[in-house]
């Protein structure tokens, strides 16, 4: 049976920019960085340091994951903004907001309440967008509202 998560792919545009981003700005070590056969695929991978059982793939779209024209279209979505990669947790989102923010990292939205926590968003240098929560204690509070 299925015993969780291990690898979830982030589309980028550049991998050498993202590397730098995930580990210089967010903190991240490198889990994997090669090259998959002669002239093939690099295959790099980064993760939390304190998780070392989920790993992000960072990949440029293209093959042998998409066809050129499905590559296309995703390099154009990742470009605008529109696709949001994923949630990041921390113990201290006011604390580590200033940190990645003196870092260069590009906030769409101050650390604000939500019912499931306090809550940033922020976007790699590839144009993903990440909540950055930090979750709150005793579970969901329904009367905080929702909206952003």
């Amino acid at each position: 049976m299925i015993k969780g998560l291990a690898i979830s792919t982030v589309w980028v545009l550049d991998q050498d920019r993202a590397k730098e981003f995930y580990t210089q700005k967010l903190g991240f070590e490198v889990r994997t960085d090669m090259t998959m056969g002669d002239g093939g695929m690099r295959w790099l991978t980064v993760g939390a340091k304190d998780q070392p059982d989920v790993e992000l793939t960072l990949m440029v779209p293209g093959p042998p994951s998409l066809d050129d024209e499905s590559a296309e279209a995703m390099k154009k979505l990742v470009a605008k903004g529109v696709l949001g990669a994923g949630v990041l947790v921390t113990d201290d989102v006011h604390g580590d907001y200033e940190k990645l923010k003196a870092r260069g990292v590009e906030f769409l939205q101050e650390p604000q309440e939500r019912p499931y926590g306090t809550e940033a968003l922020f976007r790699d240098d590839s144009g993903n967008w990440f909540s950055f929560t930090q979750r709150r204690e005793g579970g969901l509070d329904l009367d905080k509202d929702w909206s952003c």
